[in-house]
């Protein structure tokens, strides 16, 4: 059978055209396979830097291990189907809230290639179209310190927050709220919501005469998010399994951390099987996060350990025993993944789907963005070569970034402020 290229099977698309987001799934699945690219996206996030020698692993390229009680030797299991980067820095940045703000956008402008979005969001239009969601942008104690540049990540354009939400029963909520509901009160539910919608964008479109061009340029953004959340609304959940709603927790209290965490993973990696979106961030905290974990008998705030000197055994053990926690987190979700299947091809979420773990940091305890790790899980539908731990040697994170761009069938080659760097990172080929 001769394998059809894209522009052939998007010339027939008129037949199809009434497939709806069905047929959109197929024509980004159709785009994907001629580029060798990824058609999903998942960033999982966790604060506050490193303690170099106590997470970084031994030995270069194929040759390499985890050192025994690193930060990253819970991933062991998975060694084969990580990228483990060393040596990136970012560009123009510095400190907790340089480091968060930079971290998925590069620090890039409205005039930039991103035009000031995080990867997650500027992927997202097109890798989701036709979806329920754009992302799902989701969290865990991301919010009680409120929205700001040092409590978010990913941004719909330049300084515009994208907000997690930190609480898996109204992500549930979103997800399945309607399941059971006959398709009348279904109706009823989307026109009651979009009328409220409505409301809120007409006031708003109001305020537009009297602003000046950067904040007209905000409320477009906003405007455009508004809308996205209508699409979400009408849109098709698609068909798949309903999993049991998760339990109400108090989203204040530290010891009911894990259980949000591993509510959150579960919901997103739900939400790509059942082809609700395909890109999905997992925020756990922010920078300066004061969580405690004391279900692992560590009662200091996370952010307070992460300055623990060397000459402090009991400090820098408490912080690298949190850390190993985030690292069984990262090892959940992606086993998760390879568990779930793809809702269009019936084999592994994982086998399509590209995993990145990001930090705003490298050594904590000195607040700079240089040596900062990123660890990419999947080989992206085979477009990266996996199994290796790569030294950068100090080049600006921004090329990593065009390189997920790249892999998921964006022909781009700056990602940010194009003076962080120009191409891809081959070395991940």
């Amino acid at each position: 059978m001769s394998r059809w290229s894209r522009r052939k099977f998007l010339c027939s698309a008129g037949a199809a055209a009434v497939a709806g987001p069905f047929f959109n799934l197929l024509q980004q699945r159709a785009y994907a396979a001629d580029l060798g690219a990824a058609k999903r996206l998942v960033i999982f996030f966790s604060p506050n830097g490193t303690i170099p020698q106590l997470h970084w692993p031994t030995g270069t390229a194929s040759s390499w291990n985890f050192g025994a009680g690193t930060a990253f030797e819970p991933l062991a299991p998975i060694k084969d189907d990580l990228l483990v980067l060393k040596g990136l820095d970012f560009y123009n940045a510095t400190n907790h809230e340089g480091g968060m703000a930079c971290m998925l956008t590069g620090n890039g402008g409205a005039s930039d290639t991103n035009k000031g979005m995080s990867i997650d969001q500027y992927v997202a239009s097109t890798l989701s179209s036709g979806m329920r969601f754009p992302s799902l942008t989701l969290g865990a104690w991301t919010s009680p310190w409120g929205g700001s540049i040092q409590t978010r990540m990913s941004y719909s354009g330049v300084g515009s927050f994208v907000t997690p939400d930190d609480n898996p029963s109204n992500v549930y909520q979103r997800m399945f709220g309607d399941v059971g509901a006959s398709e009348a009160d279904k109706q009823k539910l989307r026109e009651r919501r979009l009328s409220v919608i409505d409301l809120v964008r007409d006031e708003l479109k109001a305020l537009n005469s009297g602003l000046g061009a950067v904040e007209r340029h905000k409320l477009d953004v906003h405007l455009e998010s508004i809308r996205e959340v209508e699409n979400s609304l009408t849109a098709s959940s698609g068909a798949c399994d309903v999993p049991s709603p998760p339990d109400a927790l108090n989203l204040g209290d530290y010891e009911n951390f894990p259980d949000i965490v591993r509510s959150q993973i579960d919901l997103g990696t739900q939400a790509l099987a059942c082809g609700m979106t395909n890109v999905v961030t997992l925020q756990m905290s922010h920078t300066v996060s004061p969580v405690a974990f004391s279900w692992l008998g560590v009662n200091d705030g996370h952010h307070s350990l992460s300055h623990s000197a060397d000459s402090d055994a009991t400090g820098t053990a408490n912080y690298i025993q949190c850390e190993r926690w985030f690292s069984e987190q990262f090892l959940y979700l992606v086993n998760r993944l390879q568990a779930l299947s793809d809702p269009m091809t019936g084999g592994s979420l994982l086998d399509d789907t590209l995993v990145l773990w990001a930090q705003e940091m490298g050594d904590g305890r000195m607040h700079v963005c240089t040596d900062v790790p990123f660890i990419l899980a999947g080989s992206a539908g085979g477009y990266f070569n996996t199994g290796r731990f790569l030294d950068f040697g100090g080049i600006y994170h921004n090329r990593l970034l065009v390189s997920v761009a790249n892999a998921l069938g964006f022909d781009i080659s700056t990602f940010g402020d194009p003076d962080g760097g120009t191409g891809a990172l081959g070395e991940l080929r």
